[in-house]
């Protein structure tokens, strides 16, 4: 019986080129063509897990959970500065496909940070700002705004408290004049106020109250009496 021969099948190089190439579990630093590099976890060719990851452009670093190629997890963001070159923290916390989303601290500059919810990238839900004026607003954000129910403090312990839409005053609210003894309480609109009304408030306790306290009306009958005078 003739025996019949087959060629042998050779694999293309390539294909175990390609095989070795894929990345999946630890690997060293792998660089990008631009300078980017990255250290850590892969799944399928994705940065997948814990690493950390260099931007050659910007200096920047992230370290913290990946998933599919996306920032997503908890992880840190630092810069180097401009002048030291030594890195400092401009954010640590939760994110969510590259953006940040959940709690988090965020570093502005050495006088002002914000530390709370986040959602898309931006300020969402309820959070701290410390402003480096000596402000500090405490409350609920949208779109990186104040927006919804919020108090801000300013540096002289003077204080509102009240409704927010776009990052200004809007809505039924309260402003306490503590350096002069005094409390507004009204409507605002964009900022302004519209209506309300003004009474004194601590004013034993106020560093600079007033010459005169505000005179108190009453209404009886049709007469209307200030300090008791019709």
């Amino acid at each position: 019986m003739p025996i019949v021969k087959y060629p042998r099948t050779v694999e293309p190089l390539w294909n175990e080129w390609d095989r070795k190439a894929q990345k999946c579990g630890l690997r060293h630093t792998i660089y990008a063509v631009n300078g980017d590099h990255y250290t850590g976890e892969w799944l399928d060719n994705l940065k997948h897990g814990k690493g950390t990851q260099t931007w050659k452009s910007t200096g920047a670093i992230y370290n913290g959970d990946w998933k599919f190629g996306k920032r997503d997890g908890y992880g840190t963001y630092s810069i180097p500065d401009p002048v030291t070159k030594e890195y400092r923290k401009v954010y640590s916390g939760w994110w969510k496909n590259d953006k940040k989303c959940g709690y988090g601290i965020k570093l502005y500059s050495d006088m002002e940070y914000y530390e709370g919810e986040w959602s898309g990238g931006k300020r969402s839900g309820w959070g701290r700002m410390y402003y480096k004026d000596g402000s500090i607003y405490e409350g609920q954000w949208s779109e990186d705004k104040h927006s919804g129910q919020g108090m801000l403090r300013l540096r002289n312990e003077n204080r509102y408290e009240g409704t927010w839409k776009d990052g200004k005053k809007h809505g039924l609210g309260k402003f306490f004049y503590l350096n002069k003894g005094q409390l507004f309480e009204g409507f605002w609109v964009a900022d302004i106020p519209k209506c309300g009304t003004m009474n004194d408030f601590g004013r034993e306790e106020a560093p600079t109250p007033t010459q005169y306290p505000i005179p108190k009306v009453t209404l009886i009958g049709n007469l209307i009496f200030v300090n008791g005078v019709s």
